[in-house]
């Protein structure tokens, strides 16, 4: 390679730093969000607000930390600069691309271990390949690579989840028994022991993994947090239960809220601080080697880089432009909110819509939980039971007239907890230099708090498992795809050179890019298309109103699919029809989760509901018919072009066009109907019933001719049968609905 191209590879490292720091921001910042967002204690502009603070000062005490990227995981006095770039490259390329894929399935993964894992795959490929040039055996690897660093991130795995679900669980459990669900109430002075618990656990977190490295933040405070811990935890807890006390009672302010925003701030400065060098270390060991390389005089494949293992200051402008960059991507990255929800779904209070499903694995776990709490239930006194299970009992959330979209998905306490047991878990860790990772303690403290809290009930528990064992597992594919991925990077500039480097790059980029179009597209696709929201009316007067817009949005979306199977089946396009499919699969997922929600419909209701009922079941009964119809129509078209069967004859496809555009102009006034809430219209529509289910008989009918004189494909036949008689069974639901809307809107309009 020429020496220019060094200065170029530093360049795409440092374009590829901003873009580790975007995917990077929005995966991890699930650790500091979540028990903010799903207890919705705080306006979400506070908690913005909080968390950019903290990344601020977190990222401006974070130089001590780039050491990792330098000879944390190799040995850099065995390497020259020409292979320690490589190495950077490679570890930066596969860095962004495994990060946005993860961002892309909303699943929190490690950042470190990530970042680890690359540098140790390519370490480990550049090393073999240097060791088969100049003959050496294999043997001689660890002299090149810390291999133990590998091991003690996979044991940080498993004591993440293991720990910090078992003490999360232990915690919310006394926790709750402390305090029950009506925490409002209990006198202040359980509140300001909490308070203090909580505060002096996140203070503490603060001071030993928050700024332990910070140049700033030296000398005799953290001496003597080191030496006297004991007193320093009993001095605090003292101190922050007078104080909680005294903001309960003089200022009259929640204590929990405090806590949450203090966590907040305590888990996004130690994020900055620590997590930092994940996305910037690489770039900055990479442009300091340059540097070094480029006074030296010697050639770049003969320049020892055991100048690396040398402490160096990262340059405050560098950390000050990555925590800005940090701070925009929080505020302004749909992904960051995205992986969040993952986490504050299966956490969760409640019911709601399950996004992962239920595997054999999740229902053993279920099926011996169950038999072991059982069993267990047996030794326990009656009399302690019945206590315990007071102390757990809470207002049904059916019950609340909160709608669902403003509920929290926990309370306070929760929340709290949540924030005070990862920062103690990470401050012990931390202290003890055990590899516990933040991703993992933040996350599996919060799956243990809500199995604990009892929000994982037996409607759901098989999907949360499911969930928490499909991110589990995403933290392991996490390590193996990071050493393999950035393995063969490394094999392919190393053979490669300019050409294979420039080719990656490129391939990176436009990955980043389609990914991001990707997202943003299927953003603005659920903005334009609500999905079908649970009814939360008490009345049938209410319901009518509320569930117009459903229908309107069903209506339309049925159009739509009807009208793209149509065009598949005309340019004979599996695509269009794939499209389709999944269209109709997706609405029927929806009507589906509505007829899972009547049980928390009617308990809303008031005593005189019983009519309201009636009408809704109706509704969903109709809208199943619709999406029924649709289905069997996109299935069918889909085999049909998917087995290659012949295209459909110009006459058939003619007059599939010509439904297409009845069908299609009637669905189109339902949809303005609704939409504008105009039922007055719907005694005018209704009347066109009959002359659209006779114009898809005659079509029958000229089918049936056709058969008999000139048709000779029994595939196209049967297909053609089938989309009109589901057409006109979709017309028919249709026609239904709307006559349940005319029979209730003329019982409105006549009490009136």
């Amino acid at each position: 390679m020429g020496d220019n191209i060094y200065l170029y590879m530093a360049i795409a490292l440092g374009i590829l730093a901003i873009s580790d720091l975007i995917v990077g921001v929005s995966n991890d910042a699930v650790n500091f969000l979540n028990s903010a967002l799903g207890s919705k204690a705080i306006p979400f502009r506070t908690i913005m607000f909080v968390a950019s603070i903290g990344i601020a000062l977190g990222a401006m005490s974070s130089s001590g930390m780039m050491e990792v990227a330098r000879k944390g995981i190799f040995n850099p006095s065995e390497f020259v600069f020409s292979e320690i770039m490589i190495i950077f490259m490679a570890v930066m390329i596969t860095d962004v691309l495994i990060l946005d894929f993860f961002n892309t399935l909303g699943m929190p993964t490690s950042t470190t271990v990530s970042i680890v894992f690359e540098l140790l795959g390519a370490a480990v490929a550049v090393s073999l390949l240097k060791m088969m040039e100049i003959g050496e055996s294999i043997v001689n690897l660890d002299t090149y690579i810390n291999t133990s660093k590998a091991t003690e991130i996979i044991l940080g795995i498993l004591l993440s989840v293991l720990i910090a679900f078992s003490i999360g669980a232990v915690v919310q459990f006394v926790a709750r028994v402390f305090l029950t669900f009506d925490f409002h109430k209990k006198p202040s002075w359980k509140s300001s022991l909490f308070g203090g618990l909580a505060i002096t656990a996140i203070v503490y977190f603060i001071l030993v993994k928050g700024l332990k490295s910070a140049s700033f933040f030296e000398g005799g405070v953290l001496d003597f947090v080191g030496e006297q811990t004991t007193l320093f935890l009993l001095i605090n807890v003292a101190l922050w239960s007078l104080i909680s006390w005294g903001t309960i009672k003089l200022a009259k302010i929640s204590i929990y809220k405090l806590v949450i925003i203090f966590g907040t701030f305590a888990l996004a400065m130690a994020f900055a601080g620590n997590d930092l060098v994940n996305f910037i270390g690489v770039p900055i060991a990479a442009l300091q080697s340059l540097q070094a390389w480029q006074v030296s005089g010697v050639a770049a494949d003969s320049y020892s880089m055991e100048g690396l293992a040398a402490a160096v200051q990262t340059p405050s402008y560098l950390l000050l432009l990555s925590g800005i960059i940090m701070i925009l991507t929080l505020w302004f990255s749909t992904k960051a909110l995205f992986v969040t929800e993952t986490e504050i779904n299966l956490a969760r209070e409640g019911e709601g819509e399950e996004r992962f499903k239920p595997n054999f694995l999740s229902r053993q776990i279920v099926r011996l939980s169950v038999l072991a709490i059982e069993n267990l239930s047996i030794i326990q006194p009656q009399s302690m039971r019945n206590a315990i299970g007071k102390r757990f009992e809470k207002a049904s959330l059916y019950t609340s007239r909160i709608k669902s979209k403003d509920r929290p998905a926990f309370d306070m306490v929760r929340a709290s907890v949540n924030l005070m047991v990862a920062s103690v878990l990470i401050s012990v860790a931390t202290s003890m230099k055990l590899p516990l990772s933040t991703t993992y303690v933040t996350f599996m403290v919060a799956m243990g708090t809500s199995l604990s809290d009892r929000a994982w009930g037996s409607d759901s528990a098989v999907y949360r498992v499911a969930g928490v064992l499909n991110v589990i597992g995403g933290w392991f594919f996490t390590a193996i795809s990071a050493f393999l991925g950035a393995a063969i990077v490394a094999f392919l500039i190393f053979k490669g050179g300019v050409w294979a480097l420039v080719a990656l790059f490129v391939f990176a980029i436009f990955i980043l890019i389609r990914n991001y179009l990707s997202h943003k597209k299927r953003s603005k696709d659920l903005k334009e298309e609500f999905k079908l929201r649970r009814a939360e009316s008490q009345n049938i007067q209410g319901l009518v109103a509320e569930s117009s817009e459903n229908i309107s949005n069903a209506i339309r979306r049925a159009n739509k699919i009807y009208t793209a199977n149509t065009l598949g089946l005309v340019k004979h396009d599996l695509n269009l029809l794939k499209k389709s499919t999944k269209g109709i699969r997706k609405l029927d997922n929806e009507v589906e989760n509505l007829r899972d929600n009547i049980f928390y419909f009617i308990k809303n209701l008031n005593e005189t509901g019983e009519g309201t009922t009636d009408f809704y079941l109706q509704i969903l009964r109709y809208l199943q018919d619709i999406t029924q119809s649709l289905e069997q129509i996109s299935k069918a078209s889909y085999k049909h072009v998917n087995n290659n069967h012949k295209k459909l004859r110009f006459s058939q496809l003619k007059d599939l066009k010509e439904t297409d555009n009845f069908v299609s102009d009637f669905f189109h006034s339902v949809e303005k109907i609704f939409e504008e809430e105009n039922f007055a219209e719907l005694t005018e529509t209704l009347v066109k019933q009959e002359a659209l289910v006779r114009k898809i008989d005659e079509k029958i009918r000229r089918q049936i001719d056709r058969t008999r004189e000139t048709e000779n494909s029994p595939k196209n036949t049967a297909l053609y049968f089938n989309i009109l008689q589901e057409t006109k069974d979709l017309l028919e639901s249709t026609f239904k609905l709307l006559e349940t809307y005319e029979l209730h809107t003329n019982k409105k309009e006549l009490e009136f």
